[in-house]
């Protein structure tokens, strides 16, 4: 299916660089005032794609693209699938040395071709008709369809230049259905500073209390009905959009582990978002850092999860100085754009009372994750080792569960740590000692004692 969708895309995409390539050599012949073969280059039609399903085809017909728009999501394809076809904008003004001004344009870091920028797309569609060149500009409206679904978009520009030198950029979802047939999960980098989330238990391997269960219903229900019941019901006039909750409760209790779940069981990506790489001592970058994430998963419907929460939207400060006055700003903005975001919002804490309370008023749900009974210990003893090992006779699960208070992660840890040393021991048999040695050293990270 995705060789086919290449090889459909490939054949439409070149039928769109071939009326793409018409228009320029049409813009210039008209520049020129030589002869040309039509007196505006709207004159040259678009290819019909005749029933095409190539997603390519399917995206120009279910997004209704206008001949501006249609246009312009070529330029922004162009530098990437042909960029030899900007090469003309290249050409040198004899009397400045420089590209012709009206080209617009720029390089790139290490792309040595033509990357276009607004003006470029003025040029070519507009040419010297000022009307045409003041309507053409809507297309950049942050209304318009391009910029609200992160499609395609000029880069921000300096305050002080003009706003159409910013270059053409095209999402790279759109571009990668366009051209290997499906969309790349992003990478963790400094522009997106979030990993994915994953697991390979499943919802059975998860303990948590009953009531913290129910809770979680909610949630699940919200993921898989959310858009008919802002779309089909009508509800998107009462209700903002998203979905925002704060998972509270001592370390190890499973927060982390319900959100990867939550996310495997629905089919949603979920991304853990690296506090240690957003928050920035210099002030305004801690802003810039957080809209990479939000402006990357706007749209998406992905999970965001932000463990450790305090860090970021803990209580907000007395003002004392600049910096306390700019770190406010930042949680304001945060309270902004997390209100914004259309998709499911995470924040673990291990205390609630650390969160800000402009934070929790906003919250849909607040869900506790205490520190499991005695019954639920009992059931995470059993269900963590593997079916390859086997118990000392005189290892009593049950004893262990009632006389020591754990959390799930910290039993876990002490199942890692007591079946490594029956595999260095050249045996599958797990030991007392080895367990006993496991909560000790557990107990000991909370400066506690057995």
């Amino acid at each position: 299916m995705v060789e086919d969708n290449l090889k459909y895309n490939a054949l439409d995409i070149h039928k769109e660089l071939t009326w793409f390539k018409t228009i320029l050599k049409t813009r210039s012949l008209l520049n020129s005032k030589s002869e040309s073969k039509y007196q505006e280059v709207f004159d040259v039609t678009p290819p019909i794609f005749n029933g095409s399903t190539s997603p390519y085809a399917t995206f120009v017909k279910d997004q209704k693209l206008t001949f501006e728009e249609r246009f312009l999501l070529i330029l922004a394809m162009a530098p990437h699938i042909k960029p030899e076809l900007l090469d003309v904008f290249m050409q040198r003004n004899n009397n400045t040395e420089q590209i012709y001004t009206e080209f617009g344009g720029k390089k790139g870091k290490h792309h040595n071709g033509f990357l276009p920028t607004g003006e470029t797309l003025m040029f070519i569609l507009a040419g010297t008709d000022l009307q045409k060149r003041f309507q053409l500009q809507n297309i950049f409206n942050s209304e318009h369809h391009f910029i609200k679904n992160h499609i395609v978009w000029l880069d921000e520009v300096e305050t002080d230049e003009p706003h159409l030198n910013g270059a053409v950029t095209i999402s790279k979802e759109i571009l990668d259905k366009f051209t290997i047939g499906f969309v790349r999960k992003p990478n963790f980098s400094s522009g997106f500073p979030a990993k994915l989330l994953e697991t390979n238990m499943e919802w059975d391997d998860l303990v948590l209390p009953s009531n913290t269960n129910l809770q979680l219903v909610e949630i699940e229900a919200w993921l898989k009905h959310n858009h008919t019941l802002m779309n089909d019901w009508g509800m998107s006039k009462k209700f903002k959009p998203g979905y925002k909750t704060l998972f509270h409760g001592p370390p190890g209790t499973g927060k982390s582990l319900t959100t990867a779940l939550l996310g495997k069981r629905t089919g949603i990506d979920v991304y853990k978002i690296d506090l240690s790489r957003i928050i920035s001592k210099y002030i305004g970058e801690t802003e810039k850092n957080l809209s990479k994430i939000f402006d990357k998963a706007e749209s998406k419907g992905w999970i965001l999860f932000f463990d450790e929460a305090d860090a970021l939207f803990g209580k907000r400060t007395s003002i004392n100085d600049a910096h306390d006055r700019y770190a406010n700003q930042e949680v304001s903005y945060l309270l902004q754009r997390i209100e914004e975001y259309d998709g499911l919002v995470i924040l673990a804490s291990n205390l609630k009372k650390n969160i800000d309370e402009a934070f929790q008023r906003r919250f849909q749900s607040m869900i506790y994750f205490p520190m499991p009974e005695s019954e639920e210990r009992l059931k995470l003893w059993k269900n963590g080792f593997s079916e390859k090992c086997e118990l000392e006779e005189k290892i009593k699960l049950n004893q262990i569960a009632s006389n020591y208070q754990l959390a799930g992660g910290s039993i876990i840890n002490v199942i890692h740590y007591c079946s490594l040393m029956a595999l260095n021991s050249g045996t599958n048999t797990i030991r007392l000692k080895d367990i006993t040695e496991g909560i000790k050293r557990e107990f000991g990270k909370g400066g506690r004692t057995i």
